[in-house]
């Protein structure tokens, strides 16, 4: 999932490899708003799929990730979802729904996009793609070809990504100066 338009093309891309059922991803959140205001439309983020087998409404969180994206507010429904990881875990496919209608989207549409699976083949591309780079969970993040996974700890993992973000953007003014 990418909220990228035609302004951002020269920007610098960090993948998030992501569940949204997952604890250590909701707690990723800090990271990735503070990375979000340091670099602002210098840095993309691209919310990347990788549901995980023992999380039951991960594959559908997804999904639903997808359709917020559609209706303009992938982000904002990614965030609203992990800052209540424990209702997803009771409530499922109805707590999806819920949150879109929360954020004033088209709830009914959601309902519908979770029925019909029309974003199943977005989400089983990102877990491939996940998968052959080694992605094996969640939070794991690539910038500049380099993968971090921050699902073991998060600990400095910010700090490394936004050294890596600094020479990687320093280089791009280099060559373009």
């Amino acid at each position: 999932m990418s909220d990228s338009s035609p302004a951002r093309t020269e920007a610098l891309v960090l993948d998030v490899w992501c569940e949204l059922q997952c604890p250590d991803c909701r707690t990723a959140l800090d990271d990735v708003r503070a990375l979000r205001a340091r670099y602002g439309d210098r840095l993309e983020l691209r919310l990347r799929h990788f549901p995980l087998e023992k999380h039951k409404h991960s594959f559908a969180a997804a999904q639903a990730a997808e359709e917020a994206l559609e209706q303009g507010k992938g982000w904002p429904y990614v965030e609203a979802v992990l800052e209540r990881v424990a209702e997803l875990d009771r409530q499922g496919e109805p707590f999806l729904v819920e949150v879109a209608r929360e954020l004033g989207l088209d709830a009914e549409e959601f309902d519908t996009a979770l029925i019909d699976g029309r974003h199943i083949l977005a989400v089983d591309a990102d877990q491939a793609e996940g998968k052959a780079i080694g992605v094996t969970g969640t939070p794991t993040y690539v910038i500049g070809g380099e993968r971090l996974d921050g699902g073991k700890s998060q600990e400095g993992l910010r700090e490394r990504i936004e050294h890596i973000a600094d020479r990687l953007l320093a280089d791009r003014t280099a060559e373009q100066g």
